[in-house]
């Protein structure tokens, strides 16, 4: 399931007439990056959400030569990004399933974190499985972390008034069952994965590389300037 309805407001002014997945980063559109480390790791089929600037995106995937894509059409009411995922739930049930933002991507370690987050999949114990980047040694994070993660790879939500060691980095791993009580339309991700948490089924896995957060247009720099580095 990837995450490409959003506004794109923190990227204004670039996100007036181009919508934030197809901002190019080196060349290339930050939904391409993304979707290419999970066509690699042998991904068959995503799920892509649009709303704001939906044509633009349906263009994009016209001739689209990767994975098979399939879109979610939430012009008419944004649904966040739980929502997105209950409108499409059908097409999820019964497997767990990967979820994916659309303002980040990685430069690939020595293995493929897409197959590492797969390896490690276990629903016996987990609700939701994260990938998860360093806070201080990634490009483009302006806050103070998301969590912590315990000797047992469990994710624990970053206290108050704390810098917590790693963010989240819009990648992982979670069960549709989470999503099929839930009575309202519109509703955000980060409150499922809270509770997951909560119960102690939050797990998380260190991303091997390093991680880009493409949220601004001075993220775009940075994430340039990284991406000639690690040619060099």
């Amino acid at each position: 399931m990837v995450f490409a309805a959003g506004l794109g407001t923190r990227m204004r002014p670039l996100t007036l007439t181009v919508p934030k997945p197809l901002i190019k980063v080196g060349g290339k559109a930050l939904i391409d990056h993304i979707l290419e480390q999970f066509e690699k790791a042998g991904v068959a089929r995503a799920i892509v959400n649009v709303h704001y600037l939906a044509d633009q995106i349906e263009s994009h995937f016209a001739g689209y030569h990767g994975m098979e894509i399939v879109i979610s059409d939430e012009r008419a009411q944004l649904l966040d990004q739980g929502g997105g995922i209950k409108k499409v739930l059908d097409l999820l049930l019964p497997e767990p399933f990967f979820i994916c933002n659309t303002d980040a991507f990685w430069l690939e370690g020595p293995r493929s974190n897409i197959q590492r987050l797969a390896a490690l999949w276990d629903p016996e114990r987990m609700d939701a499985l994260l990938l998860v980047a360093s806070t201080t040694h990634s490009v483009g994070v302006d806050w103070p972390g998301d969590f912590t993660l315990d000797t047992e790879g469990r994710l624990h939500r970053r206290a108050e008034r704390q810098v917590a060691p790693f963010v989240y980095s819009g990648v992982g791993i979670v069960k549709p069952q989470a999503f099929q009580d839930e009575p309202a339309d519109v509703f955000k991700l980060a409150p499922i994965l809270f509770a997951a948490a909560e119960k102690n089924r939050l797990f998380g896995l260190r991303l091997d590389g390093l991680w880009l957060h493409v949220g601004t247009p001075e993220a775009v720099v940075d994430a340039e300037r990284a991406l000639v580095r690690s040619i060099l």
